[in-house]
């Protein structure tokens, strides 16, 4: 079952948001849910593995090459629906 951001927990969101933002310096309110990483924030392929690796290493997830992740809803579901609950209260 893959939790949408609307439910997503806060914690989750908010450190994926600052991961993102972190690799380009981009202020995390600026990110929006549905920005795509390439064409509107100018990140890429590289910046996008340098973001799975550090999502990967802080969640202790393991994030497939094949999934789909073009968007910051992307990320956040993705991260949210792989990270054990009892990670996610923590």
């Amino acid at each position: 079952m893959y939790a949408s951001t609307t439910t997503a927990p806060k914690t989750i969101q908010q450190q994926v948001l600052r991961i993102i933002s972190k690799r380009k310096a981009i202020k995390a309110r600026r990110l929006r849910i549905g920005s795509d990483l390439s064409r509107e924030l100018g990140f890429d392929t590289v910046d996008v593995v340098d973001i799975i690796l550090e999502l990967e290493r802080n969640f202790h997830i393991v994030i497939p090459d094949e999934v789909p992740l073009t968007t910051v809803g992307d990320f956040v579901n993705y991260v949210v629906s792989h990270t054990p609950v009892e990670a996610q209260a923590a």
